[in-house]
């Protein structure tokens, strides 16, 4: 029965009762309608009073008793009736009234994971198979699931040891295995702090709304009591910095693969920088945080650092990144702008190139960065040669690592006005670069 035939009813019951209460109520008592008494008689006589009617059957009747219609308790008896109705209906009508308001504050009353969750996020099945089908969803949609902490869980392993890719800022990054052709990447910050709270938030907000082929996809995310987990899409190859610094030293990245990488960096930040509103400044742009899928096009990650440009300005912002990549301005002065992702850039350019790391120890309390070590021979055309990394030193026409060469020195200029800006840099680049590759340079 809906709220409608409860009122309909409730009405019902009130008119009924008023109208039947008053008969109910005077059967008790019987009603005298005709009063015959012997000898005396009314006719021809006027209008008497009742006391004067009973004064007379008092005279002509001693000792016989008078019956006495009282109207008046009649009356009193209809009017509780009506009152006792009337408060009886108006409980009724008081109490459906809450219950409606109840009922309207609890369907308005929104869910407070749904409210932690960014605009336009959705939500998935308690089934694992629904869980799972969301989520492939969301690499193919680029919408964003919540998925239950056990699923992930489970998806790897409990957390093993053997799941680790490796680490990332405040947390580790593990293997998800959802099925046998569905893999995951699963970031895990755990111990919260603000710290933890600030990049979990600025990650899930920033890659929410940024769509591009060079940045990294976010397809899910978890929060487990003070864990926070971020799932992202598996990325085959790792990252630049495992491929040009790890057991291979680099030799599975021919010169065309390293300036494809290049070119797909550049084409990221470019969208950072140049199409999203506001502007969009990394501000953790190194070779880690640079991730290759399994036909090595590059995608830029770990936007846990990242501000908008418009926040940065006239003020200094805390110091935060690698060091071996911080532009000089933002590691003395505190000031961060698109430049600063340029300076970046330029000293992962230089890692493709030479294939050293961006700092390396020279003693063991001193490091030496690759710019400081680079940038007297990155000018001089006898000692450039000498200086590329061998495994890619046969591979390239000399005239193109000049150029390669002269775009790296601009970026790690230390003034931040003599570095050109990230849409120069692209193209730059891109008419080195083979066709087949993305780029625009046709071989004969």
């Amino acid at each position: 029965m809906n709220l409608s035939h409860v009122l309909l009813l409730s009405i019902w019951i009130f008119f009924s009762f008023c109208l039947f209460s008053p008969v109910i109520l005077s059967r008790p008592d019987s009603t005298v309608s005709s009063i015959s008494v012997p000898g005396l008689s009314l006719e021809g006589k006027k209008p008497i009073s009742f006391s004067q009617f009973s004064a007379q059957m008092e005279a002509q009747s001693p000792g016989m008793p008078v019956v006495v219609v009282q109207h008046q308790d009649l009356n009193k008896r209809i009017l509780i009736a009506l009152i006792v109705a009337s408060s009886l209906l108006g409980g009724i009508l008081l109490f459906l009234l809450f219950f409606c308001l109840c009922r309207q504050k609890k369907l308005k009353k929104p869910n407070l994971e749904t409210k932690e969750n960014i605009d336009a996020v959705n939500t998935t099945s308690n089934r694992s198979s629904d869980r799972f089908s969301s989520l492939r969803m969301a690499g193919r949609k680029g919408s964003i699931a919540v998925i239950e902490y056990q699923f992930l869980e489970a998806a790897t392993n409990n957390f093993q040891e053997s799941n680790i890719l490796g680490e990332c800022g405040q947390g580790r990054l593990y293997r998800g295995s959802f099925d046998e052709t569905f893999l995951a990447a699963i970031k895990r910050l755990d111990g919260g702090g603000q710290d933890v709270d600030r990049e979990f938030e600025n990650e899930l907000k920033l890659l929410s709304k940024v769509q591009h082929p060079n940045i990294i996809n976010l397809l899910g995310y978890s929060i487990h009591g003070r864990t926070k987990l971020l799932v992202y899409e598996m990325m085959q190859n790792g990252s630049l910095e495992n491929q040009l610094h790890g057991h291979s030293g680099g030799s599975v990245l021919t010169w065309p693969l390293r300036l494809k990488i290049a070119v797909d960096i550049a084409r990221g930040l470019e969208y950072l920088h140049e199409h999203c509103s506001p502007p969009v400044i990394h501000r953790d742009l190194k070779s880690s945080n640079i991730l290759l899928d399994s036909s090595f096009n590059a995608k830029l990650s770990d936007f846990g650092l990242a501000v908008f440009s418009g926040t940065t300005q006239n003020k200094p912002v805390k110091l935060s990144g690698t060091l071996s990549y911080v532009a000089p301005e933002y590691l003395l002065d505190g000031k961060l702008t698109d430049k600063s992702d340029v300076y970046s850039f330029g000293v992962i350019l230089l890692e493709l190139l030479m294939g050293r790391k961006a700092a390396e120890k020279v003693s063991p309390s001193q490091c030496q960065s690759i710019v400081t070590w680079a940038m007297p021979q990155l000018t001089d055309r006898a000692k450039l040669p000498k200086i590329v990394d061998p495994a890619i030193k046969d591979q390239m026409d000399l005239k193109h690592l000049y150029q390669v060469a002269a775009v790296a020195v601009l970026c790690v200029q230390p003034e931040p006005s003599y570095r050109p800006l990230i849409t120069d840099v692209l193209h730059s680049l891109i008419p080195l670069l083979p066709v087949e590759h993305g780029g625009s340079l046709r071989i004969a």
